[in-house]
């Protein structure tokens, strides 16, 4: 005879309290509030200690177990019926920018926590435990690298090489994690996982735009990020006839106008941007002797992005030969794209369509903690879409019932992959 108690809700409809997201969201966005609606919540700073803390007594109080790391990322984990499986893990941040929102990273742990009050609310058991995580300085806005917990859990980069880092006033990772008290006893890494989801707002406008509430998430894009030279003549703006010039500026404005054109030419997710200009001499009356500027390529393969590197040097080439102007272009940084898992997208999409939300595939154009995690196990991503696309904002903006959504898709994402 089966003595297990069943839960009194059906599975398929089962559904998280809503409200009770948005006001854990709006409570932890109080802990460094700015003025503007925002959040200033800088990573190991006290307030990011206050938030830890609020956050950790959330998950106890949940009835869950909290371990810390090394690096100060948090693991807070509620028991399966099979213990010795890795747990499926949801997580994000609750670092922000100096002038941040209240979504950013922070919704992804809350809805993590959320999952698990619900499963409590029903009484549902799953098979592999469930995990939440928030990982340190995601941002990297007081300390680099960005993501830095994450990437020292998947072993991207060396604890020591994030200790060292030091902040503007000369404040070392390792040190600022003993002072708040969140350096922990467990090895980066020393950590299972079965599978990985991040739920998030979008921090672009796609969502919005097509009017889709979900997004299921298939990769983040790969990005180089190069520095372009144009090499001149300076001259006089009077005296020198324009058949005689050598324009630094004329040919640089070309390239960077054939940037653009290479996204355009690798569809449907090339992006192409120049963001730093600098112009030498930068003088009125002078003829421009040299142009320096960046020039930031992204697609969402690695493929794709050596197709496009490809292009813009072919360009360049081009534009050098007829112009006679030596044109350097370097690459200073490359960071792989990542695909997510089909398991873990197609969960996503199951989810999405079973509980009748509007959905689309989706791409980030932005790291998250994911990224790395997919490297260790199966993961996936939902989006949410934010107001305008605005993130990295003060103003920065969801709607409650997209929250629930994506939260919900969550919850039966993880217990497709957990066993319920």
């Amino acid at each position: 005879m089966d003595t297990k108690v069943k839960p009194a809700i059906d599975i398929d409809q089962l559904r998280i309290n809503g409200e009770r997201l948005w006001a854990s969201l709006m409570e932890l966005a109080q802990i460094g509030a700015t003025p503007k609606g925002g959040v200033c919540r800088l990573t190991l700073t006290d307030l990011d200690k206050q938030g830890r803390d609020l956050v950790t007594r959330w998950a106890r109080e949940a009835g869950m177990s909290v371990t810390i790391d090394k690096i100060g990322n948090g693991f807070m984990r509620r028991a399966g019926r099979n213990n010795s499986l890795p747990p499926i893990m949801t997580g994000s941040h609750i670092d922000t920018q100096p002038t941040g929102g209240k979504f950013d990273g922070n919704y992804g742990v809350l809805a993590g926590i959320e999952v698990v009050r619900t499963l409590n609310d029903h009484g549902i058991e799953t098979e592999a435990p469930i995990e939440v995580a928030f990982w340190t300085n995601e941002e990297g806005s007081r300390f680099v690298p960005v993501m830095m917990g994450s990437g020292v859990f998947a072993k991207a980069f060396t604890l020591e090489h994030a200790y060292a880092a030091t902040d503007t006033e000369g404040k070392s990772v390792k040190g600022e994690l003993e002072r708040i008290g969140y350096i922990g006893d467990q090895e980066p890494g020393d950590h299972p996982i079965g599978a990985y989801f991040e739920t998030h707002i979008e921090q672009g406008p796609v969502l919005e735009d097509n009017a889709k509430t979900i997004g299921v998430v298939s990769g983040v894009l790969g990005i180089r990020w190069y520095d372009c030279t144009v090499t001149g003549m300076e001259a006089h703006a009077g005296p020198t006839p324009m058949a005689l010039r050598k324009d630094a500026l004329q040919v640089a404005a070309q390239l960077m106008q054939e940037v653009v054109a290479c996204a355009h030419r690798h569809p449907p997710h090339g992006r192409g941007t120049v963001g730093m200009v600098h112009v030498h001499p930068n003088s009125r009356n002078v003829i421009p002797g040299q142009v320096k500027f960046s020039i930031d390529l992204r697609n969402a393969t690695d493929a794709d992005c050596d197709s496009m590197d490809q292009d813009i040097r072919a360009v360049a080439a081009k534009l050098s030969a007829n112009s006679g102007l030596p044109i350097q272009i370097e690459l200073v940084s490359n960071y792989p794209a990542q695909v997510f898992h089909p398991d873990c997208v197609d969960a996503v999409g199951r989810a999405a369509a079973k509980l009748g939300y509007s959905h689309m595939p989706a791409v980030s154009g932005a790291g998250h903690d994911a990224v790395y995690m997919a490297r260790l196990a199966p993961a996936g991503m939902v989006f949410i879409p934010c107001k305008d696309g605005i993130s990295h904002n003060e103003i920065e903006d969801a709607q409650p019932e997209h929250i629930t959504a994506g939260c919900n898709v969550l919850l039966h994402a993880m217990l497709e992959r957990a066993g319920a």
